[in-house]
């Protein structure tokens, strides 16, 4: 199962009050944990990664605290996910280096790549300011259509 980690979870959440408040007005780790109920210790380790990796600026003082280093339309999901946790997996063998002793006649392998592919693309397609206005991405994240007809 794909799921987030705590981290990456409370880094889109962090990126996503900062790109909602007054513009040019910044928050400090403490703000941002109390707003959402957050471990402060587990999230200010959060901030401090994503200021190293360039999506935050920090300020130190009174009037201190985290801003956006670039515009939100400018930072997608998947930046923020590999900043904070790295490569995004869906099984081991939906990599390229991942294995096992059923590869050679594993007939799930590619149908899992393209899947992996297509998550991808929808984490890199949608921006934290698209998170934070609670926009929708077009085309829809999900498609059905019926397998029969009525």
């Amino acid at each position: 199962m794909l799921r987030l980690s705590k981290k990456a979870d409370y880094g889109l959440i962090a990126l996503m009050h900062l790109a909602a408040g007054v513009s040019g007005r910044g928050a400090s780790a403490k703000e941002i944990a109390e707003a959402y109920q957050l471990p402060l210790p587990l999230l200010a380790k959060v901030l401090q990664r994503l200021a190293q990796s360039g999506f935050l600026k920090a300020a130190y003082g009174t009037k201190g605290g985290y801003r956006l280093a670039r515009h939100a339309s400018r930072i997608s999901a998947l930046q923020v996910i590999r900043a904070i946790d790295g490569p995004v997996f869906l099984t081991a063998c939906s990599t390229r280096a991942g294995g096992c002793t059923q590869t050679a006649k594993c007939t799930a392998r590619r149908p899992l790549q393209k899947i992996r592919e297509d998550i991808l693309s929808l984490l890199d397609g949608i921006s934290i300011e698209e998170m934070s206005a609670g926009r929708k991405p077009e085309p829809p994240l999900v498609g059905l259509s019926s397998a029969r007809t009525l």
